[in-house]
């Protein structure tokens, strides 16, 4: 199941369970992660980014159905972005750079004009064939596993985000 996460749940189901309705154990899948409220946290850091970024100038990219994500952004207490991206609006998940192009679209966005903070391999390479920028965040896999990242942080709490007012925003990785 190494393949699984950073990947939208059909096509592991496709590629593991061929012989299965991948449609129908999404459904259950998914409905069964939202449901789960007891091993979900809010990953340190993620309200206080969210925050510091202008409105329009974020949006979230998920393997994840829209279902999933906007259960679990709400369980967390943190904003549904005016732009989510989730496996219900791409035919092709991430690796394919689809996922991240149709954000960076959504948002106004030149794709070499963004950053993706990112925590699965498969993430990385979507970022990267869309000609973005990629940073890895060290929560699901280790640093070896991130090396494709054009940078790495251990935790959210490490990027700083400033905004000079006029639209454009600086990020600085402090240790």
């Amino acid at each position: 199941m190494a393949i699984a996460h950073g990947v939208r749940s059909i096509e592991v189901i496709r590629a593991v369970a061929p012989h299965l309705n991948a449609p129908a154990e999404v459904q259950w899948l998914e409905s069964h992660e939202a449901e789960d409220q007891v091993d979900v946290t809010v990953m340190p850091g993620a309200a206080e980014l969210i925050r510091s970024i202008p409105d329009g100038h974020w949006c979230v990219v998920t393997s994840g159905t829209r279902y999933l994500a906007t259960a679990r952004l709400r369980l967390g207490g943190l904003p549904v972005p005016k732009v989510l991206v989730t496996a219900d609006d791409v035919t092709n998940g991430k690796p394919h750079p689809e996922p991240y192009l149709k954000g960076a679209e959504l948002l106004g966005f030149k794709p070499a004009d963004c950053l993706v903070i990112e925590d699965a391999p498969a993430g990385i390479r979507s970022a990267h064939a869309a000609g973005m920028k990629a940073m890895a965040l060290t929560s699901t896999y280790p640093a070896a596993k991130l090396l494709e990242a054009d940078t790495t942080v251990k935790k959210l709490e490490q990027i700083q985000v400033t905004s000079n007012g006029a639209g454009t925003l600086s990020i600085e990785i402090v240790q």
